[in-house]
């Protein structure tokens, strides 16, 4: 467990919590994904006897429900999407397998990346699919989140930042579709540099393992097309036994906009629900992952693909 999750538990979850674990260890027969259920399914009842206030939160994460990638427009696209290698439908699963065991067959058999072809002197990118930042209920979730993989690595938090923002950023530009309920006849999101945006405001980053402040240029404006000719977009892995094991995986596919060739694929898979002190199990903010999260983070391998039109070396005199 994180102090993000442990700084927010409210006394009234805090009881729930301790009456619900009462369900006991996660036994050496029981999976994740049955230890999770039995474990919701006491903390149920005892936030049916529970006396909160009409504001308490406590027993919120009852009434989420798994998400549904064909609902959206980006979502289906992203499913529809046919890769050089995609996962075979038989996921190599034997009956008798542990978590430990189906875990590491899939890490050495489907996960890694795989990159077909890059592309030079690329200004900006679309970001197809942009991620919304998972909440802690949503994290100690079985069910909840389409890709775990992807929603515990730095893609849902301040991308503009990430993607255009000197040091870290390389790219002049980041665009991503704006949200249906967005208040503008604009479809789509740009942020691009503009040195003049924010005069005296600075961003802390680091260069060369040295952490130094730098001007903040990342402007932003809403527009009625993009000017991306790559971008990426992302999806969930779902088969059989998996998410019942405690494992998720998912996709991140980078392509070119216009013709849908496909440049690279990162695959990835994530196993909790062997977490203790908390409700359910699962947590998968510390899961184990493969490729491994630290190692290379999303940004990284979106460069390897898309080598940004700014040099390494460039951005270091800039920044200074």
């Amino acid at each position: 467990m994180t102090s993000r999750w442990i700084g927010k538990i409210s006394p009234a979850l805090m009881i729930l919590i301790i009456a619900g674990c009462a369900t006991g260890a996660l036994s050496n027969e029981e999976t994740p994904g049955r230890y999770f259920d039995r474990a919701m399914k006491k903390f149920a009842e005892n936030c049916a006897k529970a006396k909160l206030k009409p504001n308490d939160t406590a027993c919120n994460i009852l009434k989420l429900k798994p998400a549904d990638p064909m609902a959206t427009e980006e979502g289906r696209f992203a499913h529809s999407i046919k890769i050089p290698n995609p996962v075979p439908e038989d996921s190599g699963y034997r009956p008798g397998m542990t978590p430990e065991q189906y875990f590491d067959h899939l890490c050495k058999t489907e996960a890694g990346e795989f990159i077909y072809k890059t592309v030079e002197n690329v200004d900006g990118l679309y970001m197809m699919r942009p991620r919304k930042r998972a909440t802690d209920d949503e994290l100690q979730h079985l069910y909840i989140l389409e890709d775990p993989y992807g929603h515990t690595t730095d893609e849902s938090y301040l991308v503009q930042d990430t993607y255009v923002q000197p040091a870290t950023g390389r790219y002049q530009f980041l665009e991503i579709p704006l949200s249906k309920s967005a208040n503008t006849d604009e479809r789509y999101r740009r942020y691009y540099r503009d040195e003049n945006a924010y005069p005296g405001r600075k961003y802390q980053t680091a260069i060369d393992g040295q952490g130094v402040f730098v001007p903040y240029i990342v402007a932003e404006s809403t527009v009625s097309d993009i000017q991306s000719r790559y971008g990426y977009t992302w999806r969930g892995i779902n088969r059989p036994y998996d998410r019942d094991l405690g494992i998720a995986g998912g996709e991140l596919i980078v392509l070119d906009v216009k013709t849908n060739e496909i440049l690279a694929v990162r695959r990835g898979y994530m196993r909790t629900g062997f977490a203790r002190n908390n409700l359910t199990g699962v947590w998968w903010m510390t899961g184990s992952s493969c490729p491994n999260r630290g190692t290379k983070l999303t940004f990284n391998f979106i460069q390897e693909v898309l080598k940004p039109l700014l040099s390494a070396v460039k951005e270091k005199r800039d920044a200074n």
